[in-house]
């Protein structure tokens, strides 16, 4: 075991305006192009004077800005409903309101617990975990080719699970109504460990679809080999996984790594099939700090 010192905001939470070329009631393959836009002025994760160092979604009703919204007056006149009832409410009337060819989605997007490869790159440093330590498999005594969590990432991601529990009970958030997850082992674990258990609406349970373009930015790093479908499939029983997902990793190439372009391109597209074919409202991401970085800023 590493000592570490690495540290992970695991949720991420915003709200993702979509233009697009159809009616908003039947997104498909004929879309040409769809353009997303963060909706300002809710989340402080949006606002210019939150400190990014400091800003901890646990504390802050993840992240849900404190603030009344036209539609409050109709829909909670007696001033009893909760920040995210109210919140919910707003969603649904500017979907309701929007016109055909715009939707409005919020999208919960969760970075994984530590993995070995984090303690790894931790204990021996950034330098020397680039240009060696990072191409093995692992240094004999702990493996981090496609990362497992240590038990650091176990208990962060339980302590979100924790957070969405209280969430449920106390503040009634909207739930995800669709999961979806990067391949790599630690994403498919977080989001087990982040989720199981919880007091779910019986119509929308948790189960994940792995799509394997939520995967973390390719590098030569064996950290971001993921394992096979069989392996998945065992591993993650009750897991979706999309059509045509290949038995093994046909992305990952030794000493071998994308461009920032090239993954916004593959973030572009998988948001795209996503926002094609899923017509919730509620969706659940559990990936990577890279392609979450390169998902936010939603264009190829």
């Amino acid at each position: 075991m590493f000592p570490s010192a690495f540290l992970v905001a695991c949720v991420v939470v915003l709200s993702c305006l979509t233009s697009i070329g159809s009616t908003a009631s039947s997104i498909d393959a004929r879309v040409s192009h769809i353009n997303y836009t963060t909706v300002t002025g809710y989340f402080l994760q949006d606002e210019s004077s939150t400190n990014v160092s400091t800003f901890n979604f646990l504390t802050t009703n993840f992240g849900l800005i404190n603030r009344t919204y036209a539609t409050d007056s109709a829909y909670d006149p007696a001033g009893k409903k909760t920040q995210w009832q109210r919140f919910a409410n707003q969603v649904f009337r500017l979907n309701r309101n929007s016109g055909r060819s715009v939707q409005y989605k919020l999208l919960y997007l969760g970075r994984h617990g530590e993995g070995y490869h984090n303690a790894a790159e931790s204990y021996y440093g950034t330098p020397a975990w680039n240009c060696y330590w990072s191409e093995l498999d692992g240094n004999g005594t702990v493996t981090w080719a496609d990362a497992h969590l240590t038990p650091k990432g176990i208990a962060q991601a339980l302590t979100v699970n924790n957070f969405w529990s209280s969430e449920i009970k106390n503040q009634k958030i909207p739930t995800p109504q669709s999961y979806y997850t990067s391949p790599l082992t630690r994403c498919l674990s977080t989001a087990n460990l982040t989720f199981s258990g919880l007091n779910l609406p019986s119509r929308h349970p948790f189960v994940p679809t792995v799509k394997e373009f939520f995967r973390e930015g390719i590098s030569g790093h064996t950290c971001d080999r993921r394992g096979s479908k069989s392996y998945i499939q065992s591993a993650f029983p009750t897991y979706k996984i999309e059509a045509g997902f290949a038995e093994t990793d046909q992305l990952w190439e030794a000493y071998h790594g994308e461009t920032q372009v090239d993954q916004d391109i593959r973030s572009k597209a998988v948001l795209d099939d996503v926002f094609s074919h899923d017509d919730e409202t509620y969706l659940s991401v559990t990936s990577h700090s890279g392609e979450i970085a390169s998902l936010l800023r939603g264009k190829a």
